[in-house]
């Protein structure tokens, strides 16, 4: 199971792109564990400069703005 951290102050691009995380690991039979950072001061501290961000198994693999669907499936069968 990869864990899945979606970095946002919750916001409707945050809410989309965790929305994106669970639509494609489902497409692609992927067990995902998906958590919501919201705190401020956790975002900043796993390097997130721009929201909404995206860690899988603490990798940080996106930060700004929607992630490429392609990308995001690379991302979670990597």
């Amino acid at each position: 199971m990869k864990t899945v951290k979606v970095y946002g102050p919750g916001c409707k691009r945050c809410e989309t792109t965790e929305a994106m995380v669970k639509e494609a690991a489902a497409k692609l039979g992927v067990a995902v564990e998906v958590e919501k950072v919201t705190d401020a001061k956790s975002i900043a501290m796993a390097g997130v400069m721009s929201t909404p961000g995206i860690s899988i198994d603490g990798k940080l693999v996106h930060a700004g703005g929607l992630p490429d669907t392609a990308k995001l499936e690379g991302w979670l069968t990597a």
